[in-house]
């Protein structure tokens, strides 16, 4: 008889690495200044959705630097990623943060202001 070694679920641990967001479309065209609208929006507000502002103002940092930057602001913020592409994220009190997809990367339909 075999031992039945525990398994962990891929989905419960922590990424260590971060990647660039996979390519994504919003739902109808939009310029660049209406993405940096949505964006400031976003950054404006999220604090009142509950967490810490530091780390809120690490993750800005993070969607607004290049991925090696960034991944040195996630391990030394001590922010816990929960999807690789950054959209789930907790800190060491276990809060939650969620980031949109159009704070991390540009949609494919972003269209050039006129």
């Amino acid at each position: 008889m075999g031992c039945a070694g525990s398994s962990r679920a891929k989905a419960d641990e922590p990424i260590k690495k971060i990647t660039k967001p996979k390519p994504w479309k919003h739902s109808e065209p939009i310029t660049g200044e209406q993405l940096k609208r949505m964006r400031d929006e976003f950054w404006d507000t999220a604090p009142h959705y509950g967490g810490r502002k530091e780390i809120w103002d690490a993750l800005q940092a993070v969607a607004e630097a290049d991925i090696t930057l960034a991944q040195a602001i996630i391990d030394s913020a001590g922010i816990i990623v929960q999807k690789a592409d950054l959209t789930v994220c907790y800190d060491e009190r276990g809060a939650k943060y969620e980031l949109p997809k159009y704070v991390l990367s540009a949609p494919t339909n972003l269209t050039r202001d006129s």
